[in-house]
């Protein structure tokens, strides 16, 4: 089996709301989050979504602040992530990104290599988002302008604790 295929990309970004999700500046942002998740979750080399129990998203879930919200996912390859955001009608949705959610100070968008089938925890994403402020880039917590391959994620150790043997 090749390190790709044992390996999964998760990602996790946050977005600080310019204004509560029910003010109707935001109407058309919440109009649009059942349409890009069901093309997330149709897009080839999805694998998991965070969603609140009960619920179609997670905006209802506040783990990085009460007017943060979060979106995490984890994907089969960095390709079909980065096809998902900036190939698809996603893209649409962040070019008026700045209507919605505030310009972030720090980096609010990380990504890390699982392996397949581990799903992520929020605490675990709060870590690695933590780490990517803190020390910038690294095969734990990177971005896709500074990224790291699962095989050299794998080999600096970079794998989450208890999850399994870190060589390919």
């Amino acid at each position: 089996m090749s390190t790709r295929t044992r390996y999964h990309l998760a990602q996790f970004n946050t977005a600080t709301l310019r204004f509560p999700l029910g003010d109707p500046r935001m109407a058309d942002f919440v109009a649009l989050l059942e349409p890009v998740n069901a093309l997330a979750d149709g897009t080839p080399g999805f694998v998991w979504r965070l969603v609140e129990e009960g619920e179609a998203d997670a905006t209802g879930m506040r783990p990085a602040g009460e007017d943060v919200i979060v979106n995490f996912s984890v994907w089969e390859s960095a390709e079909a992530l980065w096809d998902f955001v900036y190939r698809s009608a996603h893209l649409e949705t962040m070019r008026r990104r700045r209507e919605w959610f505030q310009r972030h100070v720090d980096a609010h968008l990380v990504l890390w290599w699982v392996p397949a089938g581990h799903i992520p925890s929020v605490g675990e994403a709060l870590e690695r988002l933590a780490l990517l402020r803190a020390g910038g880039p690294s095969p734990r917590a990177f971005t896709f302008t500074s990224s790291y391959t699962a095989e050299e994620a794998a080999s600096a150790g970079a794998e989450p604790a208890g999850a399994g043997p870190a060589a390919p």
